[in-house]
């Protein structure tokens, strides 16, 4: 029986990347910063203080993930649907080894440090995190996998928020605790750290200028996610910013409905 052999090599690409750039003007940058959306947001996490050690002490290094911010959530059938695909991960990519040294000796379950809530507060590299408080994705992985709603009961909810029953939203509301929650040590201790955590419906928000700066963009205190991101980058205010809970904010792009159809198409 013939097998085949899998080779995750994506450490060793980020190492050669950054190899090859720091000669051809990286390593004479004054400024730095390392951003993603969706699983490169989660990379943004993983790899910043990796950039940080790479760069001269005298480069300003920075790091920016947009719908990065995976929880280690139960789904609606209390099953761990989200922690099991990434423990299933890390194992596969043979990833542990990578992960942050102090949170894989803190923690009984080292896997786990693939969530970025667990090794949050052991990063010193100044973050800023955006993120919705209604992540689309999360919402259709973790919190309502396929495997959770075999009988289609958020079908519905889940194209168009307007269809989600009273019951469904308080789970929503829910939701969004809990991200706050997992957040709200970065928001109180971090001095360096930077957040805008809206109350829409949407995934990765820094892709496009329709939510980055333009007029109607999503905003918070009358700050768009582009304002918001300058004043920490700059260090020109502190910018911490939470939203409302849904449905206050007008000014959402809510996509939810959009990113069900590239779902199932």
């Amino acid at each position: 029986m013939e097998t085949s052999v899998l080779y995750f090599r994506g450490q060793k690409i980020w190492e050669a990347i950054i190899l090859d750039l720091l000669p051809k003007g990286l390593g004479n940058a004054d400024k730095a910063l390392l951003s993603g959306c969706s699983a490169g947001g989660l990379s943004s996490f993983l790899h910043c203080e990796n950039l940080y050690r790479a760069l001269p002490t005298n480069t300003s290094v920075k790091c920016l993930s947009d719908a990065g911010f995976f929880l280690d959530e139960r789904d609606i059938t209390m099953n761990y649907t989200m922690r099991t695909f990434f423990e299933n991960l890390v194992s596969l990519q043979g990833i542990e080894k990578n992960l942050d040294k102090t949170c894989t000796s803190f923690l009984d379950n080292p896997k786990l440090c693939m969530f970025p809530q667990y090794f949050l507060n052991y990063m010193t590299t100044p973050f800023f995190i955006l993120n919705t408080a209604y992540d689309v994705y999360q919402f259709h992985h973790a919190l309502v996998p396929p495997s959770a709603d075999m009988n289609g009961d958020w079908k519905r909810c889940k194209l168009s928020i307007a269809s989600c029953t009273p019951k469904q939203l308080d789970i929503l509301q829910g939701f969004r605790g809990d991200m706050l929650a997992a957040l709200s040590s970065f928001l109180k201790d971090s001095t360096s750290g930077g957040m805008f955590i809206n109350s829409c419906f949407a995934h990765c928000q820094s892709e496009t200028q329709e939510t980055w700066f333009a007029l109607g963009s999503p905003s918070i205190q009358d700050k768009t996610i582009a304002e918001a991101v300058g004043d920490w980058y700059f260090s020109r205010n502190i910018s911490k910013l939470i939203d409302c809970a849904y449905p206050c904010d007008a000014s959402c792009h809510n996509t939810i409905a959009q990113v069900q159809m590239l779902l199932v198409s």
